[in-house]
């Protein structure tokens, strides 16, 4: 077996008979530079996966962060009443006498890069700065896309602030779940209610018994975005490693899966115009008890149709065929997520019929097109400067479009006015010699105006425009997800997010997808959807029980070599033995249904007395048939580490020879992070595993 890197890990034996001797790869097969020979312990035929109960942590509330690309909030629910989900009412800022449940994702640092403020008191301070002031000042915004967009993401990783400053990206998300634990746990004047009810229900537990923290991610992130949320709730002190359990990543859209099966049918809004409760908007039983009524008449009737919607499930959920299956189109601030889940009886849980799908289409991509817009009007380089020397003005610009872009429409008359800061225009006449108004004239934009009140006016249709490529990149993915065979009957979907607020994205993929027969759904408190689902599923993490493997994961091995079935330049002669070197020996294939809790074992053995650690690299690919970890698309993706105590690398109390201690690991696919356990089989004791998919 191929895998440990040098540095003092020689000799680690992987896999299946004891009798096999480590072997080096030969000195010019890829990839193996840097790593010497392991062979099996365990037979090369994995064994069959065995399902383990999760076991429960205790607490007495979940706090769920809904931590976005463009807003942010959290909500929390107590375990003597998991379904009572308690909102902030009002976060400070905003438009007054509006209710602002979330906040933008603005973080706020000092010129020492200290904490200031977050969301709407970040914004608003940043925007009274000085604008020489505002220069020295740290302001991200957005910031959340670079984890998504990073292709060698680490824990060193930067992120720029308007100012063109940089800091660590981890200290940056650090600094804004902490100021989310402080605001939920210390400050009783924003929650009194979290507060007072921890203190009075567990005045004598430590903190770290008592809250289950949840952080919402895109089902699209790759496994070293998961890590990195998790270091920075470590750095943040949302939980201990030690305690790491009290800490749920949550996919965002089987977080909004979750709270959808749970609403009543009069909370959503079938863009179709019929009412998904067959005209009953009253009805107030939720839809998965509905379900579970239905499928027990349906045992009772040749009629299943009928019966459904006697039963009061409505049209909508008979033309489901007793509805157990539905697509989620997350549309957040930064990715579309889709996810397709089959409701199961009869106890409501939740199987992932295919595996996450989407894409960087979020509603940022129209704030790109509006900037290139200005681009076109005022010249590329005008708005890289402007951006870099008048930072807090174009934060001004980007809120004012905010405001213009929430109310557009597909059948809005009248034209779009966005206010310019008098800086822009200021700083335009300084820069260029001429004002906005000649600008305009004289570019070749001619659907936007100058309005005398100082105003880019905007028809109705350039607004929509602007729209467009986000919005057909996010229908493009949901009709691609709908051709799958795994995925054909389904006729619902759920539209969720913030971005599914937007009449225009409602419009486009109820005219696109409405025709072929699927009926398009939002929730009435679409933007808090993700959020309300995050505390339910805190509260019952298991009802998600069988998920698919986004990718193919394994390891490198050695195996016999057998001619004709193995290519010759794979061929590896010692002491008289022929292998086959580079061989992928896959955990899970892509696209393989894996139960929550199934685990997945192979054992290690460590070559030397004394060996203090094990390290086994990992590949992954997206084919389901790779067979050499040189194959194309095959890549190390991160290292499985087990840490061995002192009195673990000597003699075996079972008699073993030194150095050939099995030490067993476990790892779990079925979850929303990729687990690993360890123990040492002859002494029964836990060995520290961890999978470390940042340090690549």
């Amino acid at each position: 077996m191929l895998a440990v890197p040098e540095m003092g890990l020689q000799g680690l034996y992987i896999g299946s008979s004891p009798e096999r001797s480590p072997v080096p790869s030969p000195p010019g097969s890829p990839r193996t530079q840097e790593s010497c020979g392991i062979a099996p312990l365990t037979p090369s035929q994995s064994p069959k996966p065995e399902v383990r109960a999760p076991q429960q942590a205790s607490f007495s509330v979940v706090v769920a962060i809904d931590f976005g690309t463009t807003s942010s909030g959290y909500a929390f629910s107590f375990a003597s009443d998991p379904e009572a989900i308690h909102m902030m009412r009002k976060w400070e800022g905003g438009d007054p006498g509006v209710a602002h449940q979330k906040t933008p994702t603005c973080l706020l640092l000092t010129p020492e890069g200290a904490f200031h403020s977050f969301g709407y008191t970040a914004r608003d301070y940043y925007h009274d700065l000085d604008p020489e002031e505002a220069r020295d000042w740290l302001y991200f915004e957005k910031f959340k896309m670079k984890i998504h967009s990073a292709t060698d993401l680490t824990l060193k990783t930067q992120l720029e602030a308007v100012n063109g400053k940089t800091m660590p990206a981890l200290e940056v998300f650090a600094h804004a779940l902490r100021f989310f634990r402080e605001h939920a746990l210390q400050l009783s004047s924003h929650c009194p209610l979290l507060y007072q009810e921890l203190r009075e229900q567990s005045p004598s537990l430590p903190e770290k018994d008592t809250v289950r923290w949840v952080l919402t991610v895109p089902a699209i992130w790759k496994q070293p975005a998961k890590q990195f949320m998790r270091e920075a709730a470590y750095l943040a002190g949302l939980v201990s490693r030690e305690n790491a359990e009290q800490l749920l990543i949550a996919l965002e859209p089987e977080a909004a899966s979750v709270y959808c099966r749970k609403l009543r049918l009069h909370q959503l809004l079938d863009l179709s115009g019929r009412a998904p409760g067959g005209g009953r908007l009253g009805e107030r039983r939720s839809i998965d008890s509905s379900f579970r009524q239905a499928r027990e008449q349906l045992r009772r009737s040749r009629h299943s149709r009928t019966f459904l919607v006697e039963s009061g499930v409505g049209e909508l959920w008979a033309e489901m065929q007793a509805g157990d299956r539905y697509v989620v189109a997350d549309c957040g601030g930064g990715t579309v997520d889709l996810t397709v889940h089959q409701l199961e009886q009869p106890h409501g849980t939740l199987k992932e019929l295919y595996k996450a799908s989407g894409g960087p289409y979020g509603a940022v991509g129209v704030d790109l097109a509006f900037e290139q817009l200005l681009c076109r009007i005022f010249g590329e380089d005008f708005i890289a400067t402007f951006k870099r020397q008048r930072p807090a003005a174009w934060v001004d610009l980007t809120i004012a479009f905010e405001a213009r872009k929430r109310t557009a429409g597909p059948h809005r008359a009248g034209a779009l006015n966005i206010s310019l800061p008098f800086s822009f225009i200021d700083f335009y006449r300084k820069q260029r010699g001429h004002n906005v108004e000649t600008a305009l004239r004289r570019s070749s934009v001619n659907f936007v105006k100058w309005s005398s009140q100082g105003m880019l006016r905007m028809s109705c249709e350039a607004m929509n425009e602007l729209f467009q490529p986000t919005v057909s990149g996010i229908i493009q993915h949901i009709e691609a997800l709908l051709a799958r065979p795994e995925v054909q009957g389904v006729k619902l979907l759920f539209l969720v997010g913030g971005f599914a607020e937007s009449a225009v994205l409602q419009h486009a993929v109820q005219a696109a997808l409405g025709a072929r027969g699927l009926r398009v759904v939002v929730p009435h408190d679409v933007g808090l959807t993700i959020l309300k689902g995050a505390v339910l599923f805190g509260q019952a993490p298991g009802v998600v029980r069988v998920r698919r493997s986004p990718l193919t994961y394994g390891v490198g091995v050695l195996n016999r070599f057998v001619p004709g079935r193995h290519p010759p330049e794979k061929l590896l002669v010692r002491d008289g033995r022929r292998w086959c070197t580079d061989v992928f020996e896959r955990f899970v294939a892509a696209e393989q249904s894996v139960a929550l809790g199934e685990e997945v074992r192979r054992s290690y053995c460590p070559a030397r007395p004394g060996q203090r650690r094990v390290l086994i690299n990992l590949y992954c690919c997206a084919a389901e048939d790779a067979r050499f970890i040189t194959d194309p698309g095959v890549r190390k993706c991160g290292a499985l580490s087990l840490e061995l105590e002192p009195a673990d690398c000597g003699q075996d109390t079972a008699g073993a020879p030194p150095g050939r201690r099995e030490i067993r690991a476990a790892m779990q696919f079925g979850d929303t992070e990729i687990k690993v356990t360890a123990v040492d089989v002859s002494t029964n004791r836990s060995v520290r595993a961890s999978i470390d998919f940042l340090s690549n």
